[in-house]
């Protein structure tokens, strides 16, 4: 036997399963807390045994020495079909090699930490925190009411460890660095600026091989003002580095990486089109106040030493303060929020969340489709104007003078250059734009998840205030659950703000290079056509 645990609100199990409804105040006997996915196994003085969720009792400490625990019986097959995520044994996706292709990367998981990641394209992981069970059949008090079913027993809001934050019952180990601190200005809630702001360039990509020339990548060199130093990273890093940091910080939507890709991955044109990328994933997190100054970011930036990277490696990996735990380290000011003020700004938030990403998902398919159409169709409406202009020129040297069948022919010529700008000009204003789009796109996908889980804080917190009123929850753990909630809100009221700043600061500032762009493109075609409107002078 395990021990004997407490039981902290009532639970109704779910009919044909193996869940044993408890009830508030009574003494369980546990045989095994190792079922997984924040289950318990064990009987009550009836009798009957079944699993409980974990996080709704508490373990009593015994003063006498306990028998070897007893290894649990086997689950029913219709509950491991139901509610049970298939625990799948995962190799490595990235190996202690840093220097094998992305492709064939295998790296090591941790199944506690992605147990707590956020899920809803934040995360591969689609299985239940392992503290965290839903408030499903929830009673409290003395079990004469019972709260409203969540018909998803592991709905977003629970996977990512928000239910068990607001209980209370999720213990993380956090170090000084962990911790995030909160502000109140002038402006309103912000997150506590960098003390030492820095930049990092990405620059010279180089392609490297290694096996003798078998196997070949692309290295992009970064250097970090905070210390000059050079480091060499792949795509690969990158893609290890974005999955750890959307693990960690279900609170921030991270920004996306360039898209991967296998074919023409080696061509010059696109290795320096995603090094814009890259530097602008780069900027991002570095920009960031809290991003910017995470240990895995950091390690990642700084680490130049194989061993160290590898030990650094796995500590990110096994990393305890993620998901919903990272509100356990969050700092906020004393003072209390206005649950109605907060629905109507996350409300509003909300719809200007959807609205904004349905106008950028608007531009970035006009703006792709003009590129299409620049490097394609209008390129070639340009050249068959030079044609026509030359084919005429050809045909009137047989009769007409020299300067005229020569100021066709320099027409002819200035519309093949005028070809060749319309193909190249995207690079300078389109795909700028296009790329901080689809920052955007990643950025505004992230932010329905974050809301959720801000929402769930909130319908716990009524729920056990009016839990409350009706005298069946202490109002000590309701104030403790109102403190909890508070922090939540005021992470996201801190994201909001950063977002909104660095929305104007993007927009504005590419509005204007796409302008300047634009009217530098169409002079160029003015002056190359003044230029061949002064060949006709002297006809």
């Amino acid at each position: 036997m395990a021990g004997q645990a407490r039981v902290l609100y009532d639970f109704e199990g779910q009919p044909g399963t193996s869940e044993l409804s408890i009830t508030t105040g009574e003494i369980l006997n546990v045989t095994s807390k190792d079922v997984g996915e924040g289950w318990w196994e064990g009987s009550n003085q009836r009798g009957l045994s079944g699993i409980f969720p974990a996080a709704y009792v508490e373990a009593i400490v015994q003063t006498y020495n306990v028998p070897p625990a007893m290894p649990p019986p086997p689950l029913p097959q219709i509950y491991v079909e139901e509610n049970t995520a298939p625990v799948i044994q995962q190799q490595s996706q990235y190996d202690d090699d840093w220097d094998d292709d992305w492709d064939d990367d295998v790296s090591e998981v941790n199944p506690a930490s992605h147990a707590n990641a956020a899920p809803g394209g934040r995360s591969n992981s689609d299985v239940g925190s392992a503290l965290d069970v839903n408030l499903a059949g929830l009673k409290l008090g003395d079990g004469k009411g019972t709260v409203r079913k969540n018909l998803n027993r592991f709905s977003h809001f629970v996977k990512t460890g928000g239910e068990a934050y607001i209980l209370g019952a999720s213990k993380v180990t956090a170090t000084d660095s962990d911790y995030i601190h909160i502000i109140e200005t002038n402006d309103g809630i912000t997150w506590a600026p960098n003390p030492q702001p820095y930049s990092c360039v990405v620059a010279s990509p180089k392609k490297e091989s290694k096996l003798k020339g078998l196997k070949s990548f692309i290295a992009y060199q970064l250097t970090p003002s905070l210390n000059n130093i050079q480091v060499s990273r792949r795509y690969k890093h990158f893609d290890w580095l974005h999955e750890r940091l959307v693990e960690k910080f279900c609170i921030i939507p991270i920004p996306p990486l360039p898209d991967k890709q296998i074919s023409g991955r080696y061509e010059e044109q696109f290795i320096e089109r995603r090094r814009l990328q890259l530097q602008s994933f780069v900027s991002r997190v570095s920009n960031h106040p809290i991003l910017s100054r995470s240990d895995v970011w950091l390690h990642f930036l700084t680490c130049t030493d194989a061993k160290r990277w590898k030990s650094g490696k796995r500590k990110a990996e096994k990393d305890e303060v993620i998901g919903a735990a990272i509100f356990s380290v969050v700092q906020v000011p004393e003072k209390a929020l206005d649950p109605l003020q907060l629905d109507s700004q996350t409300e509003a938030f909300g719809r200007f969340v959807q609205s904004f990403d349905t106008a950028v998902r608007t531009m970035q398919s006009n703006f792709a489709e003009q590129v299409k159409r620049q490097q394609g169709p209008y390129k070639r409406d340009y050249q068959r104007i030079g044609q026509s202009f030359r084919t005429l020129s050809t045909a009137m040297e047989l009769l007409e003078t020299a300067p005229l069948t020569r100021a066709l022919a320099h027409t002819a010529d200035t519309y093949d250059q005028i070809a060749l700008l319309c193909e190249d000009q995207p690079r300078l204003d389109f795909e700028p734009m296009g790329d901080l789009l689809h920052d955007y796109r990643g950025l505004l996908a992230s932010f329905p998840d974050i809301i959720t889980v801000h929402k769930g804080a909130l319908q716990k917190r009524r729920e056990l205030e009016r839990s409350a009123t009706e005298g069946k929850t202490e109002s000590n753990v309701v104030i403790r659950a109102q403190q909890r909630t508070d922090v939540v809100s005021y992470t996201l009221l801190a994201e909001m703000s950063y977002f909104h700043q660095e929305r104007v600061r993007d927009y504005n500032a590419a509005a204007k290079i796409f302008l300047q762009e634009q009217i530098a493109y169409y002079q160029k075609i003015v002056d190359h056509l003044q230029s061949t409107l002064s060949q006709y002078k002297d006809v």
